[in-house]
């Protein structure tokens, strides 16, 4: 647990500093595209900050992406592992299988989860 907990601050560090750095450089690309007339350097600047802001944002679907993949494809697994040793008469996995059941029906109501069916 105290791994999570270092990890945790570390990753909370980290994603402070990144909306920090991020906060600093987008005002100077709005500028830039808010200009009339750019010279030749700041239209090399803002095509460089462009370039570059495109690949942050594809760096952020792909981090998002796989978060959901690995939250919604864990949950799954663990679903189907406890729905299997549930129906061999395992008491233990019923009731984990009942409460992530109501874990996944209160999130669905909520709009936290959709169901694509």
């Amino acid at each position: 647990m105290d791994d999570f907990k270092a990890n945790k601050n570390q990753l909370d560090q980290e994603l402070d500093r990144f909306i920090t750095l991020l906060g600093d450089l987008l005002p100077h690309y709005h500028s830039l595209l808010e200009k009339d007339k750019l010279s030749e350097d700041e239209l090399k600047r803002l095509g460089e900050i462009e370039h570059y802001l495109l690949g942050v944002n594809a760096k952020i679907i792909e981090i998002k992406k796989q978060l959901e993949q690995d939250l919604f494809g864990q949950s799954l697994n663990v679903y189907y592992q406890l729905k299997v040793q549930a129906i061999e008469g395992n008491p233990h996995s019923k009731l984990k299988l009942e409460k992530m059941r109501d874990a996944f029906a209160e999130a669905l109501s909520a709009g936290e989860i959709i169901n694509y069916n």
